[in-house]
């Protein structure tokens, strides 16, 4: 299999490890820091495929989904090479998700099979409570245990069209859909990365995000299948740890969220000149990076950031910024277009002209099948020509990047005008104290809705909340400026470390005007 930069990739995941391993089998493909260990893309394949013919023995059919819930590490990555390789329907189930969103991804994918790690088995257990499903889980501790009754079987052929992923959404707006990926569609999210990166053999990622979550999972995990580099995967983030990860294990980028840029940029931890020289560039998805920490990050590690933008049902990544040597990176915009398609959507679904809102809509071979068992769902996501409509709102300029202007779900209408929640975000990161933020509605009889934030500031001190009130007001004005501002320990996070900021009117109190709300 060859990387091609003018095509989306052809064949499975199955074609392209055996490509790998018959290619450069000695060489290593991944590094699990927290057992120190590492395997090569002649172990991987190995592995992958005799778990593969383990789940055959049990019965698993080409198409079906496999659960797994484990957190990062070699058994992860296994679980999900295994499931791939054997043409089932990986399903990694986010283990932050809650007992009920859970309970629901094992029951919607109908899993028969469920590889667990034992340090899940009471959380797998409260979350079956009262529903018919009964996996049979396979511990994976140490090494897989099968049942004595699973023989290998030989494997059936795979096609590109074949189901390969099953990973379902967070769900803040209403119960999790399941997306569902093909082989073809996995690969070209995993190849817009390599190609929008330029990733080469030779480059190792620092994955430090859970491959539960679509982030993690291709940009991390299949981009280095493509590209025919490796990746250094670790259990979790750890702002004191990484540098030295980075640079015992040679990591050459990473991908992380804009809270993770956040707390590193805060921290103590100084990389070594070493680290440093080695590191090609960061990667910032899953949220808006505010243009304040973009700049203050490079400015004291000296990495350029590449901010982007993606979705579970687009396989990740859309947008890119180019790298510094290939182009004009804007801040504040997560890009152009890297091997898809994007446009922005009237509200009559019509191509809005360029410096027009609306909404960002995308069509590639990257775009997911549609949400299992939810044609109604897959229908209102997908237009008839093919667009998959994102939900997020924004413009695009003459030279083709995107500037992201809110979510739909999230735009704060204020008496009658409707407000971007990130435009205040901006205006509170811009306060240095300050390492997480996010606005949010509250309703209120005067106005519809009015504004209030939620603020993390480093170590717990800094401003109170007048002076990041008056910070708000001298930068977008009063009527912008948040009624509220909530001094909290920690912002709610789904998997990938994105702030949910729907749920913040929920876990907050209002307060009078002016004044701070300690919470948590």
């Amino acid at each position: 299999m060859i990387f091609d930069t003018q095509h989306p990739p052809a064949g499975t995941v199955r074609d392209w490890m055996d490509a790998l391993a018959d290619a450069r089998g000695d060489e290593i493909s991944h590094v699990f820091p927290d057992t120190d260990t590492a395997i090569s893309w002649s172990e991987l394949r190995d592995r992958a495929a005799a778990i593969a013919m383990h789940l055959a023995g049990m019965g698993a059919m080409r198409g079906e989904s496999v659960a797994f819930m484990i957190p990062n590490g070699r058994e992860a990555v296994l679980a999900l090479m295994g499931a791939l390789y054997g043409g089932f329907r990986a399903t990694p189930i986010n283990l932050a998700a809650g007992a009920e969103a859970i309970g629901h991804a094992i029951t919607h994918s109908r899993a028969r099979i469920l590889l667990c790690d034992h340090r899940q088995r009471m959380l797998l257990a409260e979350t079956l409570k009262g529903r018919h499903a009964a996996p049979v889980v396979v511990d994976v501790a140490a090494d897989f245990d099968w049942p004595a009754t699973a023989q290998p079987r030989a494997l059936d052929t795979l096609g590109s069209d074949d189901d390969a992923l099953l990973m379902y959404t967070s769900g803040t707006t209403g119960r999790p859909k399941g997306v569902l990926h093909s082989h073809a569609s996995l690969l070209a999210g995993g190849w817009n990365t390599a190609l929008a990166h330029a990733l080469m053999p030779q480059d190792r990622a620092m994955c430090v995000l859970p491959i539960y979550h679509i982030n993690g999972l291709c940009v991390t995990i299949l981009a280095p299948l493509l590209s025919g580099g490796s990746a250094i995967v670790c259990e979790k983030f750890s702002a004191s740890q990484f540098w030295g990860l980075c640079q015992t294990h040679g990591a050459t980028w990473f991908s992380v969220v804009p809270t993770i840029i956040s707390h590193l940029l805060h921290g103590a931890a100084e990389p070594t000149s070493d680290c440093l020289n080695a590191m090609r560039f960061g990667r910032s998805a899953s949220a808006a990076l505010a243009p304040e920490v973009h700049s203050a990050f490079e400015t004291r590690f000296g990495i350029p950031i590449i901010e982007t933008m993606g979705l579970t049902e687009t396989a990740a990544q859309i947008l890119s910024n180019p790298l510094p040597q290939h182009g004009t990176r804007k801040v504040g915009s997560p890009g152009c277009p890297v091997g898809n398609e994007v446009v922005i959507l009237s509200p009559d679904l019509a191509e809005a002209p360029r410096g027009t809102e609306g909404e960002i809509a995308v069509r590639g071979a990257n775009v997911m099948r549609g949400y299992l068992d939810d044609p109604a769902a897959t229908r209102a996501a997908i237009t008839a020509d093919g667009w998959l409509r994102t939900g997020d709102l924004g413009r695009q300029d003459a030279e083709g990047y995107v500037f992201v202007t809110g979510r739909s779900k999230e735009i704060i209408i204020k008496g009658g005008e409707n407000i971007s929640p990130r435009e205040i975000d901006e205006a509170l990161y811009a306060h240095p104290a300050v390492v997480e933020a996010a606005a949010f509605a509250r309703p209120c009889p005067r106005y519809g809705e009015t504004i209030e934030a939620a603020v993390v500031l480093h170590d717990g001190s800094g401003p109170d909340a007048g002076e990041l009130m008056q910070l708000c007001e001298t930068r977008i004005g009063r009527f912008k400026t948040p009624d509220r501002i909530h001094l909290m320990s920690e912002l709610p996070k789904g998997p990938s470390g994105k702030i949910q900021r729907l749920k913040l009117a929920e876990l907050t109190t209002p307060t009078p005007k002016g004044e701070s709300h300690q919470t948590g």
